[in-house]
């Protein structure tokens, strides 16, 4: 080749490569930008790519080796690291050894860190460290292995395709909003056209990477032969541009049109969907569980947390925890419902509403749950612990409420200061229900007490079911003492005071007990000539989950709270004095969701001055009883009784067969993964079923000749595939020769046997000979690498031969689809 030529060449090259990995990073910056929304961030995306194509070129230009380059990328990255990835650590010298040392620890523990903070992340710490990494590294080797000359270039797009890959897996658990042109709406517009221009870019430069390598063949054998070439594209040249289109042009309207709309209401699994408190979270106990604990003997006076504020002004309520999740036996945290909890990068947007500053001091709290106010904007730990604890809580904005697992959770000692803001409450007879969706609902008692009271609709008719709720309710903390103990420590500051027993836990078989009695009381004369209709007897562990049950009934989504009140207006609550939060201070109550999404706390507490009716609570039966029986009557064995708490037998939701209700998601899931994998790879495995149905049709032609031929077909295809060169216009033997597999010119001299002798083929013979081709094509397969017979497996070139116009007459003799060479009418040579 010319060193005209060759200087044009690489220029190409040069220029080609640039210009995909421009785009690559360009691209990369469009997926990563949700992750970091900050000037800084695009400052060290320019900054680092420039300084990266900077690195390749002069490594290209001085012809460094691997390890040169990457020593070279390292000492960048040493120089941009504090300026560019930790910004916040630009000051004095010792400053500046601190954030080169955040920096190289980000190395190894900024990944991690990227998956449980809060987006976006902005400049926090050193979690600009992984971008750097990727901007610097990813942008350098792919121009490096775009400007070289051996089959190794095509691996650029791997670091491409990297780079994008990093926004969009280290991104948001949600996607972008609907993008919606007329009649059509496309699912997550922003994810979806940034992998797909991500992924056509590539195939673009593939595309002229293939194009300009079979130009410089070209020159190469115009060169080096006396056979003229030309560089104009043939009829074979335009079917396989065409062909490749046409798969592109489908691949497109696949991942557009199909996956976006099969996985419409699918979650987006991305990396930080796989982090966090989760694990932690299920293996806690639920704290309404835990709350009937709180009122014993040994807890009653226990200081859990003391709260102070600036000034002496405290906030209206602290919470511990937000339970979402309901099963019919246990309120409890998901984790998911009402969001994700996630780490605090500096500050979140806590909305509006009425700004507080509180101090909390732990003692004998413990646990994982922290106790937080209101909509946190910001928290700051004090204490020996401050940077683990720091580094181990976690925040879901949705539910309020914080996670703190470092070292199992909450020591006695630690401190903190929390900023955040108390949301103005709304008028609850104003509020609009918006569906409960499928949440649990309550049992039958349930549901005939509310149809029997409910008054009005939306929050007026669930502002009165509650307030005759708890006026018909009585508060209990536990059981009857024994005869000679004295009464529990909780009821001292209840003054005349008559104790009640109620059992714990909240199932659906408790709560339905309690509407049973209310119900049975009401259908009682003597309520109505007493005016007492109290008859269900518990405390805000069940009076919590039964208000978020009437709340469901009447199209609320629900939840309970369970935490602590430091100032009420509702003289029958209870709240902490001074901000010092004990046992029995703690306390739940119920929040709904209007059609605004906001939350709404509503009190559920039970009242205690008047006691359920003596004539229905206290009758007993006589203890020397005198039965007169009948000789007819026959003695029942009344069934074992059962604990009241089991809900077993009451639980309308009786298994009436086999629950099939995870197939779906696992069908759904397999669908997708099944669909994205055929958009990925259906091209391929369309070629692999193509060349399987062609040999199977040419080994079983009913005509023994034409199974012959076919079968050389076969060979000559799989040689081809295998990146064999054809000789010019060949004969049988020629290309036997050309290929140089053991058998070859046996399968050449039996196939023109076959062809041209008049004697009989049998299909014995038949047999034989495509047992030798086939021993052939593994041989020409095994000597190649894997991945080279991964590529011959794909590869279309047997197709294009097939189509490929017949050389001129003037150029080389004619060679017809057998393979022979037809008669020369100067020459009269039979092949």
């Amino acid at each position: 080749m010319s060193a005209g030529r060759g200087d044009a060449a690489a220029r190409r090259r040069v220029v080609s490569g640039a210009v995909y990995t421009a785009a690559a990073v360009a691209l990369a910056a469009v997926a990563a930008w949700p992750v970091y929304a900050g000037g800084a961030f695009l400052v060290l995306a320019a900054v680092s790519a420039v300084v990266a194509a900077a690195v390749a070129a002069f490594a290209g230009w001085r012809r460094w080796s691997g390890w040169t380059v990457a020593a070279t990328l390292g000492g960048a990255f040493v120089v941009l690291a504090v300026p560019l990835a930790v910004p916040s650590r630009l000051g004095g010298p010792a400053e500046i050894l601190r954030g080169l040392g955040e920096a190289l620890a980000g190395l190894v523990l900024a990944w991690k860190d990227l998956v449980t903070v809060d987006l976006p992340v902005g400049t926090y710490r050193n979690l600009l460290v992984p971008a750097l990494v990727v901007f610097l590294v990813g942008t350098a080797l792919t121009l490096r292995l775009s400007w070289r000359t051996d089959r190794l270039a095509v691996a650029a797009v791997v670091p491409g395709l990297a780079m994008s890959g990093f926004g969009l897996f280290f991104g948001r658990t949600s996607t972008s909003a609907p993008l919606t042109i007329g009649p059509v709406t496309l699912p997550a517009p922003v994810e979806t056209a940034t992998g797909l221009l991500a992924l056509v870019t590539a195939m673009l430069w593939l595309a002229w990477r293939s194009h300009d390598e079979r130009v410089r063949a070209l020159d190469r054998a115009a060169e080096s032969g006396p056979v003229p070439t030309t560089r104009r594209s043939s009829p074979a040249d335009r079917r396989r541009t065409a062909l490749g289109a046409a798969m592109l042009a489908v691949a497109v309207v696949a991942a557009v049109a199909v996956v976006p709309a099969a996985a419409r209401d699918a979650d987006r699994q991305v990396l930080r969907a796989a982090t966090g408190p989760e694990r932690q979270i299920a293996a806690a106990v639920s704290p309404l569980a835990e709350y009937r604990a709180m009122f014993s003997d040994e807890r009653a006076d226990e200081v859990l947390f003391t709260v102070t504020g600036d000034d002496g002004v405290l906030p209206e309520r602290i919470r511990v925890a937000t339970l979402d999740a309901y099963d019919g036996e246990v309120f409890r945290a998901s984790g998911a419902e009402s969001g994700r909890f996630v780490r605090v990068p500096s500050r979140i947007e806590p909305g509006e509403g009425r700004e507080v500053d509180a101090r909390v001091l732990i003692d004998a709290w413990d646990g994982i749950w922290m106790p937080t106010a209101g909509s946190l904007a910001r928290v700051r730990f004090d204490g020996e612990r401050q940077t683990l604890l720091a580094d181990s809580f976690y925040y879901s904005a949705g539910a309020q409420a914080g996670v703190q697992t470092a070292d199992g959770g909450l020591e006695p000692g630690d401190g903190y200061v929390l900023s955040a803001v108390e949301p103005a409450t709304t008028d609850l007879a104003a509020l609009e229900a918006p569906g409960a969706g499928d949440a649990t609902r309550g049992g039958d008692n349930l549901r005939r007490w509310v149809e029997e009271h409910a008054t009005g609709e939306g929050g007026a008719a669930l502002d009165a079911l509650v307030r005759l709720l708890r006026d018909r309710g009585y508060l209990s903390h536990g059981l009857l003492p024994a005869e000679d103990a004295p009464a529990p420590a909780w009821t001292a500051e209840l003054p005349g005071y008559q104790l009640q027993p109620s059992a714990s836990g909240h199932s659906l078989a408790r709560i339905d007990l309690m509407f049973s009695r209310l119900l049975e009381r009401e259908g009682d004369a003597r309520a109505e000539t007493t005016g007492n209709y109290v008859a269900a007897v518990g405390d805000d562990e069940q009076f919590s989950v039964a208000a978020a049950l009437i709340a469901r009934e009447l199209g609320f989504p629900s939840r309970v709270v369970v935490g602590a009140r430091l100032t009420s207006p509702d003289p029958g609550v209870s709240t902490c004095t001074d901000g010092v939060c004990r046992a029995q201070d703690l306390t739940a109550w119920t929040e709904v969701r209007g059609v605004d999404g906001r939350w709404m706390p509503l009190d559920v507490t039970p009242q205690w001055e008047q006691s359920p009716s003596l004539e229905v609570t206290e009758q007993r039966d006589p203890e020397i009883v005198t039965e007169v029986r009948p000789d007819t009557v026959e003695e029942v064995v009344p069934p074992d009784p059962v604990q009241e708490d089991n809900g077993l037998d009451d639980d309308p939701r009786a298994d009436d067969g086999v629950d099939l209700a995870w197939l779906w998601p696992v069908l759904r899931a397999a669908g997708l993964s099944l669909l994205v994998l055929l958009v990925l790879f259906g091209p391929f495995l369309a070629i692999v079923l193509a060349k399987v149905l062609r040999r199977r049709g040419r080994r079983r032609d009913p005509n023994p000749r034409a199974a012959i031929a076919g079968g050389w077909d076969e060979y000559v295809d799989a040689g081809v595939d295998a990146g064999r060169v054809v000789p010019r216009a060949p004969t049988r033997r020629e290309v036997a020769t050309a290929f140089a597999t053991s058998s070859g010119e046996r399968l050449a001299e039996d196939a023109d046997r076959a062809v041209f002798s008049p004697a009989t083929v049998t299909a014995d013979e038949v047999e034989r000979f495509w047992r030798i081709v086939e021993a052939d094509r593994r041989e020409l397969l095994r000597q190649r690498g894997f991945w080279r017979r991964l590529r011959a497996a794909v590869s279309l070139r047997s197709f294009v031969r097939l189509l490929a116009p017949r050389p001129s007459r003037r150029a080389a003799p004619h060679r017809d689809e057998r393979g022979r060479r037809r008669t020369d009418h100067r020459s009269r040579r039979s092949t």
